[in-house]
Formats: structure tokens, C-alpha cells, sequence
């Protein structure tokens, strides 16, 4: 009896041994965030084939640690005739790495208004928008937005679908959550 009652001391003395052995967490949490930014926009406006260009705010709310929601509101003005194109888009966003360099994919839906030239009218379309883009990191709360891609679908444009495309580039401020990231931790 008293063989098994040191037995049982031994391991049991063991095994908190080895529970202190463990590794440290990376990191506590979700990985929860909200960035709020704004970006300059140089477009193909597919149509008239004119160059467009404009600014934008976008706001990045991560729910979990790499996966979230961007919503973006942009207008591109075309050089004459008062036309414009402006979107309300929103979707999941994917980043690949908390740290340094951030690159993310994007697939955002909504709303994008034409005014047409001279103003003769204006229409309101449904947009698809896939994306990618890289932002960095500059310390602990402030994001440049290196490049932004985007590539839209406005297929009930009133003279056939319209597919504008360009990039963008701005800077960014966390305004609520950690800010740090699992990886920071390490």
C-alpha cells in the first residue's frame, strides 16, 4: 500500500513537472478590430474608355483573426461632362498575416449610381466587386494601404454590363480593439 501511495506522488509530482513544460499561448482573444481609412482611386472607366479617378473611405471590421467585413464608399469623376460613378460596397474580407505586410482578398457587393454626362440622367445598379491588396503596418494602430485592386461588375448597366477596374492607395487608423496582433505577442 505504501509502494502504490509513493507511486502515485511520483506521478502526479511528474506530470505537474511536465504541465509547466507547455508552451505559451500565442495569444488571447479573437483577433477583433475596426480600421477606418481612406484611399485615392485611379480607374478604367469602361465607359467612353475614359481614365477616372476619385476618393474613398473604407472601414475593415475583423470579427475573428483573419476573417472580416470591408465596406467601401467610393466616387470616380470622369475628366468632363459632369459624370461620375460612385459604389457603396460591402463583404468579406480575408487577410493572410497580422504583421508587416498585409495581404488580403475581398469580394464585396451593393450599390453603384451612374450620373451621366451633361446631366441627362442618372441610374442606380447592382455591383459585384472582387479585390486584393496589400496594406503595412506602420506601428501599433496605423495601416498604409499600399495597393488596392479591384475589378467591378455593373451587370445591368443601361447600355450593356460594365466592368470598370483600377487600384487604390491610402492610409488607415484602428480605432477600436487590440492593438496588437497574436503574432506582436509571440
Amino acid at each position: 500500500m505504501a509502494v502504490a501511495v509513493a507511486l502515485l506522488l511520483l506521478v502526479a509530482l511528474v506530470s505537474s513537472r511536465a504541465a509547466n513544460a507547455q508552451a505559451l499561448p500565442t495569444g488571447t482573444g479573437t483577433g477583433m478590430y475596426v480600421i477606418v481609412g481612406g484611399t485615392f482611386s485611379g480607374f478604367e472607366g469602361d465607359y467612353g474608355q475614359q481614365k477616372i479617378s476619385g476618393a474613398g473611405i473604407y472601414v475593415d471590421t475583423n470579427l475573428l483573426w483573419r476573417c472580416g467585413i470591408e465596406t467601401e464608399v467610393r466616387r470616380l469623376n470622369y475628366p468632363y461632362a459632369g459624370e461620375s460613378q460612385s459604389t457603396l460596397l460591402a463583404g468579406p474580407r480575408w487577410s493572410f498575416r497580422p504583421n508587416g505586410l498585409v495581404p488580403y482578398v475581398k469580394v464585396l457587393a451593393g450599390g453603384g449610381r451612374f450620373e451621366f454626362p451633361y446631366g441627362y440622367g442618372r441610374g442606380d445598379y447592382f455591383v459585384v466587386a472582387p479585390g486584393a491588396g496589400v496594406d503595412l503596418r506602420i506601428g501599433q494602430r496605423l495601416r498604409l494601404r499600399l495597393v488596392d485592386v479591384e475589378y467591378q461588375d455593373w451587370p445591368q448597366f443601361t447600355y450593356g454590363a460594365l466592368h470598370p477596374y483600377g487600384i487604390s492607395a491610402g492610409i488607415s487608423f484602428q480605432v477600436l480593439g487590440a492593438s496588437r496582433t497574436r503574432r506582436s505577442r509571440e
